[in-house]
């Protein structure tokens, strides 16, 4: 037996577990990673360091440092619009409107208009439109691009708005649009466009951090509309791919004055990816006309120290009044998410989850499966879609308040990704999103609360085999 070989082993072991106990995560995860480093003398401390660390969180946190140094904050301030607006609600949902832009990192902020963009065709139509009218700068964000004629005409505009003097900037995250290259967006540079990835995984640069992705999907036109949601860029996205099928998911269009936090978001990752500090007045141009519409961003990722669009949604979830319909491309909700789902439907509101039947991600489905007795009992309705693939993340919460944004509602949304989501008081949008959702709950399998217990000991045994990989799916 090689000792010496053995020894190394351990003391990698015993060096990693200090840093593994200082890191203060989840008992489960830091238990997780102890054991894992124990069973695996030099196999668990190499995946630890790879996939575990904190590193891209502490670079991202120091890239926050110095943009926060280069002057005031766009999205700490709320405009004399917003308080106006906020000041014709009724004395409890000021404050909970209040609250929540206590429990954002970014304030409450006002919109002119908002839009809802259904499916994948509708909103690159639209998103088309507005890149060719703009102006002056084209600001474009998502995890997934694919090499496919959907994204090549999307494209294919952006270099034509940058051959006409448009500021065209794309942020891509590399791990979901692996195996893609820089070259690929090589005829964008010539155009005087600019690239860039989000630095969540380069070997070159020693960046080994594939557990944290940037999930955000945000698109700004002349600081003045931008769109938010789950929509990834490709003909998967339009349901023009014969292997995948029908893909339903959801996109907001806003504009006026809450673009300009929005804005600050792209700027914030744009400087981690390339040190550009966008903070020049031309982005954040003055709202125009009435600003009578709420919109408080949510803005969540490992780099801050609470877990914002949970906390949000476990209060939207506590203080609705008739209803709270929610649909998730990917479920697997931590203990608070599912607490604030039961306690919600005991008091009478009509709880409602549409979740993915089939999934692009087959374990997923079980993963979700393995929470709906737990939900089920506690009157919690539950839809499977099964006419395509759901990948929308939304929420409908009485008759005025709609969510609409990239976060799921599972561990990895909540905690390891960097994700966006945008909380709207528009009831005129609110109507739009009840029918969606209505027409999909309709074409949608309820699942029967006394059925679904009986399911066969097979299937128990794969919901509960796959549960506990939630986090890392």
């Amino acid at each position: 037996m090689h000792w010496p070989f053995v020894w190394i082993g351990y003391l990698l072991t015993w060096a990693t577990i200090p840093h593994i106990l200082l890191r203060n995560k989840p008992p489960a995860s830091t238990l997780a990673w102890i054991w894992a480093v124990i069973l695996f003398p030099y196999g668990g401390p190499i995946f630890y360091l790879i996939f575990g660390t904190d590193r891209l969180v502490r670079q991202r946190l120091r890239a926050r440092r110095e943009l926060d140094a280069s002057g005031a904050r766009e999205e700490r301030r709320v405009s004399a619009d917003t308080k106006a607006a906020a000041a014709q609600l009724p004395e409890a949902e000021r404050r909970s409107v209040e609250l929540l832009s206590r429990l954002n990192e970014y304030a409450i902020s006002s919109a002119d208009e908002t839009r809802l963009l259904v499916d994948g065709g509708n909103f690159f139509a639209a998103l088309g439109e507005r890149i060719d009218e703009a102006q002056h700068h084209v600001h474009v964000e998502f995890y997934i691009w694919q090499k496919d004629a959907r994204a090549e005409a999307m494209l294919d505009r952006l270099v034509a708005a940058a051959r006409r003097g448009v500021e065209v900037r794309l942020l891509l995250d590399p791990i979901g649009c692996f195996p893609m290259r820089r070259s690929h967006f090589a005829r964008l540079l010539e155009a005087g466009g600019k690239f860039a990835w989000f630095r969540t995984a380069h070997p070159l640069r020693n960046q080994w951090t594939f557990t944290l992705r940037n999930h955000r999907k945000l698109q700004i036109i002349d600081g003045r509309h931008c769109f938010v949601g789950g929509m990834n860029m490709g003909r998967e996205y339009a349901g023009e791919d014969p292997a995948v099928g029908a893909w339903r998911d959801l996109q907001i269009e806003i504009t006026g004055g809450a673009t300009r936090k929005f804005q600050m978001v792209f700027a914030d990752d744009w400087f981690f990816a390339t040190k550009e500090k966008l903070l020049a007045p031309k982005y954040y141009p003055p709202p125009e006309g009435e600003q009578s519409l709420l919109v408080q961003p949510m803005i969540d990722g490992p780099d801050g120290p609470d877990d914002p669009i949970e906390m949000s949604l476990v209060f939207m979830l506590n203080i609705a009044r008739q209803r709270v319909w929610l649909t998730a491309g990917y479920f697997g909700p931590n203990e608070p998410l599912l607490t604030a789902l039961q306690l919600s439907a005991q008091r009478g509101v009509d709880v409602r989850m549409l979740v993915a039947g089939k999934s692009d991600h087959p374990l997923l489905v079980n993963i979700g499966r393995s929470y709906y007795e737990e939900l089920l009992r506690y009157g919690v309705k539950i839809y499977e879609y099964e006419t395509g693939i759901n990948h929308a993340k939304v929420a409908l919460v009485d008759e005025e308040w709609l969510m609409v944004g990239s976060a799921n509602l599972d561990v990895r949304s909540m905690r390891l990704n960097f994700e966006l989501n945008a909380l709207v008081r528009d009831p005129a949008t609110a109507a739009h999103l009840e029918r969606v959702l209505s027409a999909d709950f309709a074409a949608s399998r309820r699942i029967d609360a006394k059925e679904f217990p009986q399911r066969s000991r097979v299937q128990r045994w794969k919901e509960s085999l796959v549960r506990p990989l939630a986090p890392l799916i």
